[in-house]
Order: structure tokens, then C-alpha cells, then sequence
């Protein structure tokens, strides 16, 4: 299991919005086949392992780190085919949160005569998926934000300079952590000011991928329907979705249509002017996994306000830029420390003379 799970992430960059899946077949104690799935739309990692065990797998066992699926959609189903090439036993990592799926899976293959053995590693096997789980389940992405800062958590001097707090060796990191994302979110004044364009800049080869290097979508919250058609952003030929108030209003609407730019209208709400649950609940059902936000102030401490952000991954510089300076969040004040967010560190690690940090939110149990 411990090699399927291996091979399930190396579809991290290209699988969304699909599960990340790994299979390895075994038969006399020996592997016989094992794959993994690549690309929507492409062969799942059953059937990629069936292929290379041909006629060995009969007999065998088939170790899968997501329950095999037992519905049709682009592809075929996996539990068929499992059955069809006469795999003895499945053990699987974990139940597959899909509702479509959820256990019936499982039952097919103990209908057919296939032993089952389920859930054997669902940590490991939910963080691989975190994102799809947290659609399944929670009916919105998992939501990561990332913010570069000095050691006194300032992310820009007060006049608004930000190019570069951190260094280079930082600025490609954050390329690998966009380009596991479904989509990456910003503002309509970052996305302006920074001439953003969201985009993943790693070769397939930097990503040690086959094929084409899959560009998340880009999602600007733009309550006033300010984006020009001409902006950075639309340099990329990915998808650019954009909430707004009214997709009427605006002197860009017609250009931005021409542009075939998405545009959603969101509900208002007070103080951040659009409401965020909307958006990420519209998202979900547009397939996004794993969302990143790459922000501002304002609209960065807004998620993490209202309690919706899974992980910070934080870049920070050996830099200080003083009181005056800019804020890496916008945060209301707590009455009191008993009434502070607390985060909880899962992962450090050096980048040149930067520190890469990755927070989730601390348990109230602990």
C-alpha cells in the first residue's frame, strides 16, 4: 500500500479534478503490475496496473489506495474490470467519499466473489486527497493561503513595494505549491497593482510530469467588475473566472465576455462585499479540489477570519520592515488571548535564507 500511495502522488500536477490513484498488483508475493491515474479523462490506476499484469493478475491481489469505482463516467468503471480479470482480493486504503461510489464499490466486488479489505490507511490516504475529500464532504475546496513576509509579518512597505521580500529560491517553491492546485485566488486590487497573472511558470520536465503542464484556473473576486480585458492575467491561456455583484455592470463587461471570461454573480455581503461561502460552494460544483489564495491583506485575513482557511503556508524572509509597513493579514483584534486562533506547525523547512512554515488550524480539542 505503502508503493500505491507512493505512485497515487505522482498525479498530484495533473490529476484534478479526479482523485489522485494508485494500484499495485500482487500475485505470489511478487508485483506483477501497478500504475497510477495521470489525467482526467485518462485511464484510471486499475486499469493502467491490469494492463501491464495481463493474465497474472488472475489470482491475485489488487492493493488501491481509493475504493475502486463502480460508476461510468468518462471512463469505465474499475470494479468490472477488476472482477472481469479475476483479481482475487482487493485491499483498499480508504472508502471513496463520492457519493456516486461511497461503499458501492466494495459491494460490487463481494457480489462478484472478490475478497475486501477496506479503509487500511485512510489518513495517509485522505491527506493525499485532501482537497477531493473536503469537495465530497464538505461541498468546498481545501482552501490553502499563502503569504511571503518579513519577520515582523509585514508583506509590503507602506507605499505598497513588495518586489521581492522573499527570494528566489522562495518564488519558485510557490510555482510547485500553484501548480498542485485546481485554481488560484486573488483580489481585483492584487491582481491590478502586481499585474498577477496566477500562473504556473515550471516546465514539465522541472515537474516531472508527461505531457502538457496543466495551468490552474484563475479566480479574481472583483465586486465592481473592474479586470480590463487587457490585463496580465488573461496572457495565459487558462480560464479566468470572476465574481462580481452585477455580471451587467462594469465598462469592461462586453470585453471581458469576447474574452471568454466566466462571470458569476455573487451575493453581497457587508465589509469584504461578496460572500465567500457562496463562492466556494460555486467552485465545488465547478470541480475545484484545492484552492489557493494569494492575496492581500484584507481578503486574506477575511478567510482567515471567517475560519475557512485548512493551511497557511507562510514564506518568511529575514527581513524587517517596521510598524509603518503593511500587514500580511487584516485581522479584528480578539477580546482576549483565551479567544485567539491558534495553529498548530506541520511542516518547516529552509529555503535558502527564508523559512517555509505550514500551519493548520489547531484543534479546539487541544
Amino acid at each position: 500500500m505503502n508503493r500505491a500511495l507512493a505512485l497515487a502522488g505522482r498525479g498530484l500536477y495533473t490529476t484534478s479534478p479526479n482523485p489522485h490513484v494508485g494500484c499495485v498488483i500482487v500475485r505470489d508475493g511478487q508485483v506483477v503490475g501497478e500504475g497510477f491515474h495521470a489525467r482526467a479523462g485518462g485511464p484510471h490506476a486499475e486499469v493502467e496496473a491490469l494492463a501491464q499484469a495481463g493474465e497474472r493478475a488472475r489470482g491475485a491481489t489488487a492493493y488501491v489506495t481509493l475504493e475502486p469505482c463502480s460508476h461510468v463516467g468518462r471512463t469505465p468503471a474499475c470494479a468490472p474490470q477488476l472482477v472481469a480479470a479475476g483479481v482475487e482480493r482487493v485491499v483498499s486504503a480508504m472508502v471513496d467519499p463520492d457519493p456516486r461510489v461511497a461503499g458501492r464499490g466494495h459491494a460490487l466486488l463481494r457480489e462478484a466473489g472478490v475478497s475486501v479489505t477496506e479503509a487500511i490507511a485512510p489518513t495517509a490516504a485522505r491527506e493525499l486527497n485532501r482537497g477531493f475529500v473536503s469537495r465530497m464532504e464538505r461541498g468546498r475546496p481545501w482552501i490553502t493561503v499563502k503569504i511571503a513576509q518579513s519577520l515582523d509579518g509585514r508583506s509590503a512597505l507602506a507605499s505598497g513595494e513588495s518586489q521581492w521580500i522573499t527570494g528566489p529560491g522562495s518564488r519558485r517553491d510557490v510555482q510547485f505549491l500553484r501548480a498542485r492546485q485546481c485554481a488560484v485566488l486573488s483580489g481585483i486590487d492584487t491582481v491590478l497593482t502586481d499585474s498577477a497573472r496566477l500562473n504556473v511558470r515550471l516546465s514539465a520536465e522541472e515537474l516531472d510530469i508527461e505531457g502538457e503542464v496543466r495551468q490552474p484556473s484563475r479566480v479574481v473576486l472583483d465586486s465592481g467588475l473592474r479586470l480590463p480585458p487587457f490585463a496580465a492575467i488573461f496572457d495565459e491561456p487558462a480560464p479566468v473566472w470572476i465574481y462580481t455583484r452585477d455580471v451587467s455592470d462594469g465598462v469592461h463587461h462586453e470585453a471581458l465576455i469576447k474574452r471568454e471570461t466566466t462571470l458569476i454573480e455573487a451575493p453581497p455581503v457587508p465589509r469584504l462585499g461578496m460572500d465567500l461561502d457562496f463562492i466556494l460552494a460555486d467552485l465545488a460544483a465547478r470541480g475545484i479540489n484545492d484552492l489557493l489564495v494569494e492575496a492581500g491583506a484584507k481578503l486574506a485575513g477575511a478567510f482567515v477570519a471567517a475560519g475557512l482557511v485548512d493551511e497557511l503556508v507562510v514564506y518568511q524572509a529575514p527581513l524587517l520592515l517596521g510598524h509603518q509597513a503593511r500587514p500580511a493579514l487584516a485581522l479584528p483584534e480578539p477580546d482576549g488571548l483565551a479567544d485567539i486562533a491558534r495553529w498548530q506547525l506541520v511542516d518547516e523547512r529552509r529555503i535558502d535564507d527564508d523559512l517555509r512554515l505550514t500551519l493548520r488550524p489547531r484543534p479546539a480539542s487541544a
